[in-house]
């Protein structure tokens, strides 16, 4: 994977302001922004991961952040996309070996600044959602300290800046690709 590829698959992902920041970023920092070690902000892959009927998310309770969160990280050599990192990320955070992407349809973008513990400036995440029933095993990983599920309209209070509003408009995206 590198920056043409992303640059690809960014294409795809939902039109305005935020996706054009992303290409900008994209063109400028080139492949170093793939790289957790190719500067103080680079792009995250993550996934929204729901029940079923989607009212309820399944949410690790970051270590480092203190704070719970969906499942992401940052992109490794080996993933063949963004949509290939954050299903890699997503079946080592919650344990759920056999867990799958919805689509490879980019559903949200969020640039966010990180404070304390963390040794980057700010993530460029793009997420994805999958889907897992209530009942599927899973487990935490050294990343964090719980991994649970919570119904969408009852989120935990300790959450990420802005976390609720992006659930919101990934849970938008989700009833669309899951009609």
């Amino acid at each position: 994977m590198d920056a043409t590829d992303v640059l690809a698959e960014l294409a795809d992902a939902p039109a305005g302001p935020r996706r054009d920041r992303y290409t900008a970023f994209m063109h400028r920092a080139g492949d170093a922004a793939l790289w957790r070690a190719g500067g103080p902000e680079h792009l995250t892959a993550s996934c929204f991961v729901f029940s079923p009927d989607l009212g309820h998310v399944l949410l690790c309770h970051h270590r480092k952040g203190g704070f719970w969160v969906q499942f992401g990280g940052h992109l490794e050599p080996g993933d063949t996309s963004l949509a290939d990192a954050a299903r890699r990320e997503s079946r080592e955070e919650s344990g759920i070996t056999d867990l799958h992407l919805a689509s490879e349809q980019i559903v949200d973008l969020d640039r966010h600044d990180l404070h304390g513990g963390f040794s980057c400036v700010a993530h460029w995440d793009v997420g994805f959602v999958a889907i897992v029933p209530r009942g599927t095993a899973t487990a935490v990983s050294d990343e964090s300290n719980d991994v649970r599920w919570f119904p969408v309209d009852e989120l935990p209070d300790t959450l990420p800046d802005g976390f609720a509003r992006r659930l919101d408009g990934v849970l938008v995206a989700a009833r669309d690709e899951h009609r």
